[in-house]
Order: C-alpha cells, then sequence, then structure tokens
C-alpha cells in the first residue's frame, strides 16, 4: 500500500514539474516521438529475421539426367 502511495507523488510530482518546465516537457515529447519510430524500427528488423529463419523451399528434382520430349 505504501509504495502505491510513493508512485502516486511521483507521477504528482512529475506532472508538475511539467507544467512549470515547458522545456523539459518537450524533451519528453520528442522522446516520445523517437520510442514510437524505434518500435516500427525493431517490429520491421524482426519480421526480416523472421523471414530468413523461414526459407523459401526450393523445387526439388530428382537425381539423373532426364530429356524432355
Amino acid at each position: 500500500m505504501e509504495l502505491s502511495i510513493y508512485v502516486v507523488r511521483a507521477f504528482v510530482q512529475l506532472r508538475e514539474l511539467l507544467s512549470s518546465d515547458k522545456a523539459l516537457a518537450q524533451k519528453l515529447n520528442e522522446l516520445e516521438h523517437k520510442l514510437a519510430n524505434h518500435d516500427n524500427a525493431i517490429a520491421a528488423i524482426l519480421s526480416a529475421i523472421r523471414e530468413l529463419m523461414n526459407p523459401a523451399t526450393p523445387e526439388r528434382r530428382g537425381i539423373g539426367f532426364t530429356a524432355k520430349i
């Protein structure tokens, strides 16, 4: 219970700090924007890795020479 009170107090102090310091608020907005872009980049990287882990199965051919007539 005490821990949740500390968390709420921390957020209240953060809100008061943001309302009084516009430069800090701008920096937090920039950081949030960068993190959103990084999430998209990480998702693209993971998608590419998954594609590399599941390569396309090549067409199997029989052993030996076959003539098509």
